[in-house]
């Protein structure tokens, strides 16, 4: 089983950032900021412990922040939310990296902050563990709440770090950076959200349909995934057998989704999004033919889609996510036309499926268009971007006459991935960059001495489903 899995609703994301990680080489620590471990835990609910640093020139230290269960109502019970601090200096810029999900446990530094050189906040989402209150009161896991999360924690940091603050995420860590700027305009001098997902009206998604029937540039890749999709399920027999010997195998388990027919044909549905969402269309000569082995072909749906995906172990990670996505955020229903008659279950294409059933789940539509509103009128210093082969970004968040030093753009060729400030061309990487070293305080001689070398991935990347 493959660690990306799904291609549909995994604004778990899911993608992610480009990062710095191992040995990249910044300044030394300046000894007026010994102290911050003091400030730090002065800081009042906030627990910390600092480790070993991986990357020169920082300090690593994992926080723990109390924070209200409801933050209408903090009677009402606690939690700790996990955030991972890399600490450069008090009077560089900090950046606040908000993953959507957990927060990763390695460090790294985003694209914007390698490029500012300045500090960063890595936010675990509520709900998530171990930042999950307990009992879990379902109905607190909204984008509001998040986004108070982060305005508690930025207000005490602030206490610190007295600079420019920039928010940054990817997928649904790009979302949880617009959600946090609808309703926190004044945290943060700049954000800069990759790949979000921008589902303002879910009852409409033929965005998605007219994007799988163009996306690329070579019409016979696109033929030859939907090919394959059919002939997974032509297969179903020897396929469902594969499936359940590898659940077996692993010791998972199929009890939220019922049985495993069904995983199987959720992960079929997922094949297309997935191949376009995590592979670029170099890759497409990797596609096996529906001639090839039943093992062959298996191999490589495992590969994309993920033949564990829908496993209750698959599934439990992301349950926030899910319920998340049920609640307020939305998802994706593409017209799998090609597929009919062979399928049985399309129904189940939804996030209802992927949470237990004690879980009680109701959409509310008016969410996601309270934030499309205020990115379109007020909306400022943004930078949205997206990959161009990225299904997610089929339905992206658009800048309206209302917005002021706002923007999108679009990395060529790209995919839901990492980098995508790198990836741009040339005169719209320049703009992009001049934007987010002005909202943070930098000069471009100043960040060509702060900046730091790109040498890894986000590690939360292999770990995430899709979105």
């Amino acid at each position: 089983m493959r660690n990306l899995s799904r291609g549909m609703l995994a604004l778990l994301l899911a993608a992610g950032l480009g990062g710095v990680g191992g040995t990249a080489h910044a300044a030394p620590v300046r000894a007026a900021d010994e102290d911050v471990l003091a400030k730090l835990k002065a800081i009042p609910g906030m627990t910390v412990e600092e480790k070993t640093s991986t990357l020169t020139g920082y300090r690593w230290f994992w926080l723990n922040y109390r924070q209200p269960v409801d933050h209408r109502h903090p009677e009402r019970g606690w939690f700790e939310q996990r955030v991972l601090l890399e600490h450069k200096s008090a009077d560089l810029p900090m950046v606040l990296y908000t993953s959507g999900y957990n927060t990763p446990t390695t460090m790294f530094l985003s694209e914007p902050t390698a490029l500012v050189g300045g500090n960063q906040i890595s936010v675990e989402y509520r709900f998530f563990t171990p930042s999950r209150p307990e009992p879990a009161v379902w109905k607190k896991d909204t984008i509001w709440q998040a986004a108070t999360d982060e305005h508690r924690l930025i207000k005490a940091l602030k206490t610190i770090y007295h600079g420019k603050w920039i928010s940054t995420g990817a997928s649904k860590g790009g979302m949880t950076a617009t959600y946090h700027k609808r309703f926190y305009p004044s945290d943060v001098d700049g954000t800069v959200a990759y790949v979000a997902p921008n589902d303002v009206n879910n009852k409409d998604d033929s965005a998605y349909d007219r994007f799988f029937k163009t996306v690329g540039t070579d019409p016979k890749c696109r033929t030859n995934l939907e090919s394959l999709q059919r002939e997974l399920l032509k297969r179903r027999p020897q396929i469902l057998a594969r499936m359940s010997a590898d659940a077996e195998k692993a010791g998972n388990t199929w009890k939220i989704i019922k049985t495993v027919d069904r995983a199987f044909e959720n992960s079929v549905m997922d094949f297309e999004w997935a191949f376009w969402q995590y592979h670029l269309q170099s890759e497409c000569k990797d596609i096996p033919a529906t001639t090839a082995s039943t093992d062959a072909i298996y191999s490589y749906f495992d590969k994309i889609s993920g033949a564990l995906t829908y496993t209750d172990q698959g599934l439990e990670p992301f349950i926030p996510y899910y319920y998340q996505a049920g609640t307020q955020l939305g998802w994706p229903s593409p017209k799998f036309t090609h597929l009919h008659p062979l399928l049985r279950y399309e129904s189940t294409y939804q996030p209802r499926t992927y949470v237990p059933a004690d879980i009680p789940m109701r959409f509310d539509p008016s969410a996601m268009k309270d934030i499309d509103h205020w990115v379109r009128t007020r909306a400022t210093h943004m930078t949205f971007i997206y990959g161009q082969n990225d299904p997610w970004g089929a339905e992206p968040f658009r800048v309206g006459p209302g917005s002021r030093d706002s923007a999108v753009y679009v990395a060529p060729g790209m995919n839901h991935s990492a980098h995508l400030i790198a990836a741009l061309p040339d005169a719209q990487r320049a703009r992009v960059t001049a934007d987010l070293l002005r909202w943070a305080g930098v000069s471009s001689a100043q960040a060509k001495a702060l900046s730091v070398p790109q040498v890894a991935e986000d590690p939360m990347l292999a770990q995430r489903p899709p979105l």
